[in-house]
């Protein structure tokens, strides 16, 4: 008897003391590096949910980063803003027969837009789909009830980057006229680590 608890014991320590693997991990490939992050589907469900189901899909290879913004208030050579990409500017027809994804908002989720958050780009709520951005420093306004967009309801917050971040700072300083870069930054592929 003593040995059957010894080893349940044993058993359950083990079990308590290995990491989670709840948090899937991604990678993006760049003509510039890669980028890893983790994935939050126990906050962001139907967020992680619809993006994993786009790279299983194949929807990202050969797509872009296209946009760039500067946050408000800051210089060009500010390492302060987002980097956006997906799969608009490359398939747009597919990317129009996308549903757009229920709105997860950071209220709902308690996640905050800080540096290195991956987040879904958005016009109303329930209309974002495959087009996601990457912070670069905190971008809390973002968030819902901070203001942007107007509607009050922010964006979809569903990751964050672990590691790679020098490579969105290389993407962020490629040339850009207003908030396109003037050559896209490749992104080869996205695939679940």
């Amino acid at each position: 008897m003593k040995q059957c608890i010894a080893l349940l014991f044993a058993t359950l320590t083990f079990s308590c003391n290995q990491p989670s693997n709840s948090n899937p991990a991604i990678k993006i490939y760049t003509s510039e590096g890669d980028i890893e992050l983790e994935l939050y589907p126990g906050k962001a469900p139907k967020t992680v949910a619809a993006f994993l189901s786009y790279i299983d899909s194949g929807y990202y290879t050969n797509s872009t980063f296209y946009r760039v913004v500067l946050a408000e208030g800051f210089s060009a050579s500010a390492n302060v803003g987002i980097i956006q990409g997906g799969m608009w500017q490359t398939t747009d027809k597919l990317h129009a027969e996308v549903s757009g994804i229920v709105h997860e908002s950071t209220k709902q989720t308690t996640l905050s837009h800080t540096s290195g958050t991956i987040s879904l780009a958005r016009t109303e709520p329930g209309t974002a789909n495959t087009e996601f951005f990457i912070c670069i420093g905190d971008q809390t306004q973002f968030d819902a009830g901070k203001g942007s967009p107007a509607d009050g309801q922010g964006f979809a917050a569903f990751g964050k980057v672990t590691s790679g971040m020098a490579v969105v700072r290389k993407i962020q300083g490629m040339k850009k006229q207003g908030e396109s870069f003037i050559e896209k930054i490749t992104i080869r592929k996205i695939e679940k680590l």
